[in-house]
Parts: C-alpha cells; structure tokens; sequence
C-alpha cells in the first residue's frame, strides 16, 4: 500500500501572525495544485498563493507556499510548507480541506522526524536532540541539545562501534579464514583495543550523570523541621507563590517542585514535609518523601529555625552532607549573636522577610549549580537509554576479554556493537563482512 502523505499544523496551535501548515509525501504537490489551482513554485523559494477551497471555490486565505523537493528536505520526501495568517478560523479550514483529500491524514505525533530517521535525514540520537532542542528552557539545555541534533555527539557512539566492529572482524577473520596469512598478533591486538575501549566507556559514564541533570534539571531540595520555613524559602526563591505558608506544623505533606533557571542552567526546587516523628499516617508518607527525595538530591538547603538554636534538630541534621547548604532561618527574630553551632560549615543566616541572606544564598546557589555543570567536558550520556546501552555494551565488551572460546568471544562483541548501535539507531547486519572483505582482500 502507498504510504500517506502526511500534514500537521508546524506552529502553535493558537490566534498569531503567521501559521506554518507541513505536508510531507508524494501527495504534497499535487495538494498544493488543489489549494492554488497554480502550477508548483521552483524548490526552495516562497511564492506568493490565493488559498482557495477547492469545494466552493471560495478564498481562504492569501500567503506564501514553499516547496522542498526530495530528498533535500526535512523529511526526505517532498514537503511543501504553506506559511498562512495565524487565525484559529483559517487552520481549521485548511487543515479540514486536506483531511478529505484522498491519500493524506494528519501526522501522528513525531513522526515528520520519525520519517526524517527512516530516510537518513538524521539518527536517534539527533532527532531526540531535536525534541531536546524544541523543549529547551535555558541556554545551557539549548547548548547541549544543538550538540547532539548536530551529530557531534552520534561521532563519539559511531567511534566506539566502530572499534568493537573491527575488533570482531578480526576475530572472525582468524576463525573462518585459517589459510589467509593474518597475523597471530591480531590475538593480541584485539585485546588491547578492548580494553582501551572499555576505559573510554567508563570514563564517559563517570560524569554523575550530568547530562541526563542537564535535559532534565537539577534537583535541589529543600529540608528542615516543621516551621522552619521551607515554603517560604521556596516562594522567595522561585518568585511566586508555588507553596502554602502556615503557622500550622505539617501544612507540607507532599513533595512541591518549581522549575528554575539558575544561571542558565535548569533547576528543579523542591519542598518537602517537615521531619519530625509522626504517628499521622498522611504526615508520615510525606516525611518518608522527603528523606527519599534528600538522598537523590544533587544540592540539599538545610533550614535550622534560629529560635530553636543551639537546641538541634537531629532530624534534619543527620541528613547533612558535603552537598549540603546550611541555612539558619527566621534570623529576624534571633539576636545578631546568636550562638551557632561548631558543626555547621559557614552556614548562611538569611530572613525570609526582611530578604536579609537571599542574595547570598542565591550566589552560593549558583556557585554550586555553575560547578557541577562547568567541568570542561562536554557529556555524552544525555538520556536514561543512552546510558543503560553503553552499560551494558562494557559489561558485554569485559565478557569477550574473559578465558573462553573465541567463537564465544565473537558473540558478546557482536552484542556489544549491537547495544551500541541501538543508541544510534545504527544496526546493520553487514557492517562486520564489510571491514573482512575490506581490511583482507579474501577470496582475491
């Protein structure tokens, strides 16, 4: 059966100056024939249209038609764009109009990149760059998701199946071919770029999985006693109410997060319930919450109440760590000599209301989020499925080095090369004959 040729509203769905209409498939220009009773504009230049309702006759709209020939499009195929006045009232009837033409249907979410992939156009891990780059809230996101929708981070993965490719030919190459003249040092020359590779790959999954921080934010939470004031840290922080304040102790029985950028770099802040022991079955579940969500936490802002000082709450403090901000809140409402305990490690003393400490939190804040991104090296692991491959092609690449049969040996980097590839989207069946037939001249 003829694939569809497939159409999607490009822009948001809602009343703008310009609304870009995609169509992608063999039946693109012929729908463009249809809207414009025109003949099809030359690749790649905009020419002006009269939209008409190919039914009434009636005008829909006047505006500007793009057409991308194949395979020098997004998708690969032909595409033609209409570029249209944003009114909710001329989508619809467009996009109505193409729903009854025989052979299109609208999109299915992704898949103008899910055929740009089958085409070639781009490889997995670009057209989720691609998705990464759409979604991006900050700079630093919109940095690392251009890198990847560029292929610069497809190379390093491309490089690695390469070697473990290479290393399997060799290997097959010495078992199915004993009466060429290949070297016994191939033995030896495989295990060595194995092991080279293993450390390459280990290296690259040592970077605390800051990429994955990077698309997804990193997570700070904010810990303490019931009305040390956690919620109102959380609002002056994030700027808006997100938390409810009340004098009430346990008013906080669920995690609430805020999405921040915090020197370009995405932030997740989060609120938790108050930690204290409990016989409230709901309150309970909240604490248990909250410590779960401290031992994940990537930065922890630990709130001691100053009227409480130097009486310790052991609750919050047995969660401190060498990622772990002190703060003494409420300072307000303390003389300015109060005694604080030796244990604390510079802690900041900062007022909610009077706004005495924010700054300064907020700069040790940024100071920690700007250190754990800004290393020098870029990260290549950008998503839970990336990482759980390459893991797994290590463990597979660490099997072949172990005592045993060559014949086996072969199968795990086979395997090894296949998780790869799946990274990628790059699995080809033919990939070890070709690096034979080309590195051995066999058969000649």
């Amino acid at each position: 059966m003829t694939k569809h040729t497939i159409f999607a509203l490009a822009t948001a769905p809602a009343k703008s100056g310009v609304a870009i209409i995609r169509i992608s498939g063999a039946g693109a220009v012929p729908a463009l024939a249809l809207l414009t009773a025109a003949p099809c504009p030359p690749a790649n230049y905009a020419k002006y249209f009269v939209i008409r309702n190919p039914s009434s006759g009636g005008i829909i709209d006047k505006g500007l038609a793009i057409y991308f020939k194949s395979p020098h499009s997004f998708t690969g195929e032909d595409v033609v764009e209409l570029h249209l006045h944003g009114s909710i009232a001329i989508i619809r009837e467009v996009l109505g109009v193409l729903a009854g033409i025989d052979g299109l249907r609208p999109a299915e979410a992704g898949e103008f990149t899910r055929r740009a992939f089958i085409n070639g156009k781009m490889d997995l891990m670009e057209a989720e760059g691609l998705a990464d780059l759409i979604n991006a809230d900050t700079k630093a996101q919109k940095t690392q998701a251009i890198r990847q929708m560029q292929g610069e981070i497809s190379v390093f993965y491309d490089e690695i199946r390469k070697t473990t490719i290479n290393c399997l030919a060799l290997l097959e190459a010495y078992i199915d071919f004993p009466d060429e003249e290949i070297p016994e040092s191939v033995l030896s020359e495989w295990r060595k770029s194995i092991i080279m590779l293993q450390e390459k790959i280990r290296a690259v999954l040592a970077d605390h999985k800051k990429g994955e921080r990077l698309r997804e934010g990193l997570n700070i939470v904010i810990i303490g006693a019931p009305n040390a004031g956690k919620s109102s840290l959380l609002n002056i922080l994030s700027g808006k109410e997100a938390a409810i304040v009340s004098h009430h102790a346990g008013t906080t029985r669920d995690v609430i997060e805020v999405q921040m950028d915090i020197a370009g770099y995405p932030v997740i802040l989060m609120d938790t319930a108050g930690l204290r022991e409990s016989s409230d079955e709901v309150e309970e579940e909240g604490i248990k919450r909250a410590r779960t969500r401290a031992g994940q936490a990537d930065i922890k802002l630990a709130l001691f109440d100053a009227a409480e000082l130097p009486e310790m709450d052991n609750n919050t403090r047995e969660l401190l760590d060498d990622n772990t901000i002190v703060i003494i809140s409420k300072a307000d409402l303390v003389a300015s000599d109060l005694q604080i305990p030796q244990f604390f490690n510079s802690p900041i003393s900062l007022s909610t209301k009077t706004g005495q400490g924010i700054d300064q939190l907020l700069a040790v804040i940024e100071d920690k989020v700007t250190d754990f991104f800004s290393d020098g090296v870029a990260p290549f692991i950008t998503r839970n499925r990336h990482r759980a491959l390459l893991q797994e092609a290590e463990l597979l690449l660490g099997a072949a080095l172990q005592d045993k049969p060559l014949e086996i040996a072969c199968e795990e980097l086979r395997r090894a090369a296949l998780a790869i590839g799946k990274i990628t989207g790059k699995i080809q069946v033919d990939d070890v004959l070709d690096v034979i037939f080309n590195q051995f001249c066999i058969g000649k």
